[in-house]
């Protein structure tokens, strides 16, 4: 079975998680914990970057830092995965689904405006399968109306918008280090910003709002929480960030392939290529139109007999029980077609050029 999007482990990850095994540091402290904020941080040129747990841990954290809570109200597209918006839901805000692009699959710019109320407090833009979303607009409109912007970047590491990395654009922007990310740690996330104060803001909550007092005994201001990544995860983490540029090529390129072996099939709509964006490519994805000759579940059916592991688009929050009754764009179209006839196709890092071949060839051959 060729796999959706499995990790690559090729660098030093066995060197520095051993490292911390063999010193005994494996929990929250460590010098790996420290290591991997810099470094991300110097990657992305930012100016402070947080470690978390997870990607959702990182978004709630975002949210925490600036503020936002109960009776807030924070404009978010539905085709994406519940995480951004079950962080929403977390501190006591509410989500406000906005339409998707037909052409980019990511969230419509154009329907923001509409969408916001005397409670709106911030737009979360989600760079979707590794599409960036127009930030020059989302910028535009966030200062026209005093908002802030979390870049929900999660599965995005490595796209651009105009020359700069997405999920350092807004005031804050969110990663997740999952196991079918770019780069991994297992479980971990990270939440970036160019705002020390923030910065600090954010560490201090996610470390349970901890100070040590002069004896070593700790005190705590405020509530805070455990969101802290471990040492053993860290390590990896800084293994993986030193192959990064390594493997944003790789996905780069399988994209290139698949584009050049797909672009002529009938009712296969293929990942637009806009002026000013750079996608990430985290997973390939098009879309099976009716124009093919089998439909998008058939198709999962007949690669999937063939040994291809492939993934619809994720489906829209809003038409989800606990998020049914939220308040939405008045046109939610694009996110239904795109979601109805979006599918992911295999993306690892390892991927090689003769599997992406035959993952084309099975699209193509359905020996109807």
């Amino acid at each position: 079975m060729i796999p959706l999007c499995v990790p690559e482990i090729r660098g030093n990850e066995w060197k520095y998680v051993k490292d911390c095994l063999d010193t005994n540091w494996v929990s929250s402290a460590g010098s790996y914990v420290d290591r991997f904020e810099k470094d991300f941080a110097q990657y992305l040129d930012v100016q402070r970057a947080v470690v978390t747990m997870n990607g959702t841990v990182a978004l709630q954290l975002a949210l925490l830092a600036l503020g936002i809570g109960s009776g807030d109200e924070v404009i978010v597209s539905s085709m994406t995965f519940i995480s951004p918006v079950n962080a929403i839901r977390y501190v006591g805000a509410e989500p406000v689904f906005a339409d998707v692009r037909e052409d980019t699959w990511v969230l419509d710019e154009r329907q923001i405006e509409a969408l916001i109320s005397p409670r709106t407090k911030a737009i979360l833009p989600i760079h979707i399968y590794g599409q960036p979303v127009n930030m020059s607009k989302v910028m535009e409109i966030a200062e026209k109306h005093h908002l802030y912007v979390i870049e929900d970047a999660t599965e995005s590491l490595g796209a651009s918008w105009n020359g700069q990395k997405v999920g350092t654009i807004g005031d804050i922007g969110c990663f997740s280090f999952n196991g079918n990310k770019l780069m991994t740690t297992g479980a971990g996330g990270m939440l970036v910003t160019n705002n020390e104060q923030i910065g600090e803001r954010a560490k201090y909550l996610s470390t349970q709002t901890k100070t040590i007092r002069e004896n070593g005994s700790f005190f705590h201001e405020e509530v805070g929480y455990n969101f802290r990544m471990p040492n053993l995860l860290a390590a990896m983490g800084c293994a993986q960030l030193e192959k990064i540029d390594e493997y944003s090529l790789l996905k780069r390129n399988h994209a290139r392939l698949y584009n050049e072996l797909l672009h002529k099939i009938p009712g296969l709509i293929l990942p637009a290529n806009e002026e000013g964006f750079q996608n990430a490519y985290w997973l390939y994805s098009v879309l099976v139109t009716h124009d093919f000759p089998i439909s998008r579940d058939q198709l999962i059916d007949h690669l999937r007999e063939n040994g291809i592991q492939s993934r619809p688009f994720f489906q829209p929050v809003h038409e989800m029980p606990p998020y049914s009754g939220s308040r939405t764009s008045l046109d939610m179209s694009a996110t239904v077609h795109t979601s109805t006839f979006g599918l992911n196709l295999p993306s690892s890092v390892g991927l090689t050029e003769d599997q992406i071949r035959y993952i084309c060839n099975t699209i193509r051959n359905l020996d109807l």
